[in-house]
């Protein structure tokens, strides 16, 4: 797909970000040519405030992305993932509806989210992995956005042992088989450091960013 070069609104371009802050702009809405023009240029959204009255797009100076050829797979999980198995796009609300509720950082994914990323997902830009025990039970997923050979990864849970562990190795591959090139998780945790993940400056992820949806 070609990105998005144009928005409704007016979004401070990027020698206007304050370089010490993950707040770039607070505002607008959640459609898809918003959200789309957003992640085009290494935005992303989350409400600002606990009541969600407040939404602010962020770009964190430090930028956390799983480099395609660093993930980093335990024996455990190589032999957890014999016990599950994976599709893609086939619960794509499930798994985000889990997202949300599964653990307390979820807390931010409203009805609001919900529809704005089910909308885009029901037009191919909006992605899920699911994974699935022997008895067909969801217990873990991940979901996120794609533009071209970037993925941008939202969020993730996991109700067994290396559930989201596993999701994310069969993104990663199939990121690899599909020739993708950019893989940001937004900021980087101790959990994601542990897969392989790493964080960059801003500007180098927006040089990233933009050979990667260029592509």
């Amino acid at each position: 797909m070609r990105p998005p070069t144009e928005c409704r609104w007016s979004f401070p371009t990027h020698d206007q970000w304050d370089p010490n802050d993950d707040i770039v702009a607070i505002g607008a809405d959640l459609e898809p040519d918003t959200l789309l023009y957003a992640y085009a240029h290494a935005m992303f959204p989350m409400f600002i405030d606990k009541k969600h009255t407040q939404l602010g797009w962020w770009s964190p100076p430090m930028r956390g992305i799983i480099p395609l050829s660093g993930f980093h797979t335990s024996r455990s999980t190589r032999k957890s993932a014999r016990l599950f198995h994976c599709t893609v796009n086939e619960a794509f609300e499930e798994v985000m509806h889990a997202c949300a509720t599964e653990h307390n950082d979820g807390n931010w994914i409203d009805e609001h989210f919900m529809k704005a990323y089910t909308a885009l997902h029901r037009m191919g830009h909006a992605h899920s992995v699911e994974v699935w025990d022997e008895d067909n039970a969801l217990v873990g997923g991940v979901y996120g956005v794609r533009i071209n050979n970037f993925f941008a990864g939202e969020s993730m849970f996991h109700r067994v042992t290396d559930a989201s562990k596993v999701a994310l190795k069969f993104l990663v591959d199939l990121m690899n088989l599909d020739g993708m090139s950019l893989f940001d998780t937004q900021w980087l945790t101790d959990h994601l450091e542990t897969l392989g993940a790493i964080e960059i400056p801003r500007d180098t992820y927006r040089e990233l960013l933009a050979q990667a949806i260029a592509e």
